[in-house]
């Protein structure tokens, strides 16, 4: 268990705040700034810088910062690894992006649970960024995301490969072609993406950069953070919008919505397994084993 003033320290450089942090830890104020002092007393050093209302780390107290958060979510990840050695029912959680979460991994999960009817995969759906965080904060023991992450503080392995593709109503004036530019999509007026730190629309820019594109030259016309409003946006002919090909298997098979290709140019992007090294090995390795061999 880390230690309560730890605690303390992480929110006060979180939130910039004594009162808000006391608030939010059911302290009193003098309590976190007893706290803060305990911290700077036992490690001889000042942590915290204050001018008037402004709260700022010293450099001992930005290191500080870096391994208490280590500690929080090592003794995160240990609570459920020995709460689960002994449990009739394990349970582990598990963090995913949209595109993943929300039409890869459901029949999968299901037929795991049916294989494994004492284990509870517990999945939360979020953007790329959030994932990343919650993994590293140690409240998930794997996440699968889409888009670049740092491959030097995750270790990962690749689930499958995905493509991004332009789609719009049937009747768009898209749809009849062939094939279509990116240039006109680009600069269509009416094209709706992702939100900013979703996966999807980071390999999108990322594949704009790479073709010598500037970003600020995109004429977005809707950014939203669901998919389903996405798809139900464009099949009313609002707009078209890039999006995993996976995403829309259901939609094209029906007629409602259709793909048409790039000249030229394919986005391609990996599915990964991101994980640290602190993992519950036995539940990830069969867990990753199994989604691969069945996805």
């Amino acid at each position: 268990m880390i230690d309560s003033k730890l605690i303390t320290f992480i929110h006060v450089a979180k939130l910039k705040s004594y009162t808000r942090t006391a608030e939010l830890l059911n302290l009193t104020q003098p309590a976190v700034t007893q706290h803060i002092k305990q911290l700077q007393e036992y490690y001889k050093v000042k942590l915290i810088m204050k001018k008037g209302r402004q709260i700022s780390l010293t450099e001992e107290g930005n290191l500080l910062l870096k391994y208490a958060k280590e500690l929080e979510s090592n003794s995160l990840l240990l609570e459920r690894m020995l709460r689960n050695k002994s449990a009739v029912i394990k349970r582990y959680n598990i963090g995913a992006t949209m595109t993943i979460g929300e039409f890869v991994l459901p029949h999968l999960l299901g037929e795991y649970k049916r294989l494994h009817s004492n284990i509870d995969v517990i999945m939360q759906v979020h953007n790329f960024e959030e994932i990343l965080k919650r993994l590293g904060n140690g409240e998930y023991d794997l996440g699968i995301v889409e888009g670049p992450f740092d491959k030097v503080k995750f270790n990962y392995l690749k689930m499958k490969d995905d493509e991004l593709v332009l789609v719009a109503a049937p009747n768009n004036s898209f749809a009849g072609r062939e094939a279509v530019n990116i240039n006109d999509v680009i600069h269509s007026g009416k094209l709706i993406l992702r939100e900013k730190g979703s996966g999807t629309r980071m390999i999108f820019e990322n594949k704009l950069l790479e073709l010598g594109y500037d970003l600020s030259d995109v004429k977005i016309y809707m950014e939203v953070g669901s998919i389903g409003a996405i798809k139900s946006l464009v099949e009313a002919n609002l707009g078209v919008t890039i999006i995993s090909k996976a995403a829309v298997k259901k939609e094209v098979e029906l007629g409602t919505l259709r793909i048409i290709p790039f000249e030229d140019v394919k986005i391609m992007r990996e599915f990964n397994f991101i994980y640290l090294d602190h993992r519950p090995l036995d539940f990830t390795e069969d867990f990753i084993s199994f989604l691969i061999q069945n996805s």
